[in-house]
């Protein structure tokens, strides 16, 4: 079944953007009488189109459908990759579930982003995370936020519940521990560090906030740890279920 986000209006009824309402028209050939899946207002809904123009869909929506929406609320603070890694990495921590993601300026980052720059690619990162919610059925957009610097994301992750961060050399605690220890939370910020890790001062800084971890013997990528870890808290949490 198709799926979209949709605006919301008066007597039970929706309608998509002008841009939805295109692609619904000329590619997908809807007409009065099809269903669709409506989100809005950060719920789902079983919606039938009465009505058609040419920028302008409408839907009557019919049945509230249970929601796709963690209890568990992940930060993905992501030390900025190179390259376009950070568009995979939006892509599917949005499938995951992650409530938001949130990009970091730290030492070791190969990509130091000019300022002019920023907007621009928070714009980019923001519509991957809305397709990216679409096609999972996501009940929320997840946030994607300008670059922060690390003294802005302790600020921010010291409004959590608890944080962690994935480090090579931790040893002493797993992501089962910490679970196991902290069974009762409703928000978490992951702690991603670039390709080039996270430098020592950085690890002793921020360790007033979040708790080291490791992921295991093996070394994983900055674009392969935050979706590991993510994935399984979602499921050590009971989200998967």
């Amino acid at each position: 079944m198709h799926r979209f986000y949709g605006i919301s209006l008066p007597d039970g009824q929706a309608q998509l953007t002008a841009e939805d309402a295109r692609h619904a028209l000329r590619v997908l050939r809807m007409q009065p009488g099809d269903a669709a899946e409506i989100i809005l207002d950060e719920s789902r809904y079983l919606g039938t189109i009465i009505s058609t123009d040419m920028d302008c869909v409408r839907f009557s929506l019919n049945e509230k459908l249970p929601s796709t929406e963690p209890c568990l609320r992940i930060t993905l603070f992501q030390g900025l990759p190179k390259a376009d890694k950070m568009d995979w990495i939006v892509q599917k921590a949005v499938e995951i579930g992650v409530h938001r993601v949130i990009p970091v300026e730290m030492s070791r980052c190969v990509t130091h982003m000019e300022p002019k720059d920023q907007k621009k690619k928070r714009e980019r990162w923001q519509k991957i995370a809305r397709e990216a919610g679409k096609q999972s059925g996501r009940c929320v957009i997840p946030e994607v936020t300008l670059p922060v610097s690390l003294s802005r994301m302790l600020s921010l992750a010291s409004e959590l519940d608890a944080c962690i961060v994935p480090w090579e050399e931790a040893r002493s605690l797993s992501l089962k521990a910490f679970v196991t220890s902290n069974p009762r939370i409703s928000s978490i910020g992951i702690l991603i560090g670039p390709e080039g890790g996270i430098d020592e001062k950085e690890i002793q800084l921020i360790q007033s906030v979040f708790h080291p971890l490791t992921l295991g013997p093996r070394i994983l990528r900055t674009e392969t740890a935050g979706l590991v870890s993510a994935a399984v808290l979602m499921a050590l949490y009971g989200e998967m279920e």
